[in-house]
């Protein structure tokens, strides 16, 4: 085997590596459409939903009622989280990338987390408030 073909082997390897992980973190966190969080939200004061994206995001639009901790900030302040212990906190960013990654977070720390599909470009698609 040359050089080339054993780097081309362990990039590969690494890709694999990365889908299988994301594939088991996506498996064991609820999604939501943006109908059903809206319609979730609606109907349960049990539910707030988690603006995981930057502070010049948010600035731009946010979903309204929403708490924000931009993900890079999520480990140092999850102490402001424990008032939602007893709530599902949906995740949301602007695609669903960080906010699958912050739910798998607040899932490890013993939170009922889930992940809002698409992030705030669906949401704001489907016309929602």
């Amino acid at each position: 085997m040359t050089t080339s073909q054993i780097l081309l082997l362990i990039f590969a390897a690494l890709v694999i590596v990365l889908y299988v992980r994301r594939f088991f973190r996506n498996k064991n966190i609820k999604h939501y459409d943006p109908n059903e969080a809206a319609e979730k939200i609606k109907k349960s004061i049990n539910v707030i939903l988690l603006d995981v994206r930057t502070p010049t995001e948010r600035k731009e639009q946010f979903i309204k009622g929403s708490f924000h901790i931009p993900l890079y900030e999520l480990e140092k302040r999850i102490d402001e989280l424990m008032r939602f212990k007893n709530k599902e906190i949906i995740c949301y960013c602007r695609s669903g990338n960080r906010s699958l990654t912050a739910a798998a977070k607040l899932k490890k720390k013993g939170f009922n987390s889930a992940n809002l599909k698409g992030g705030i470009i669906r949401w704001n698609h489907n016309n929602l408030k």
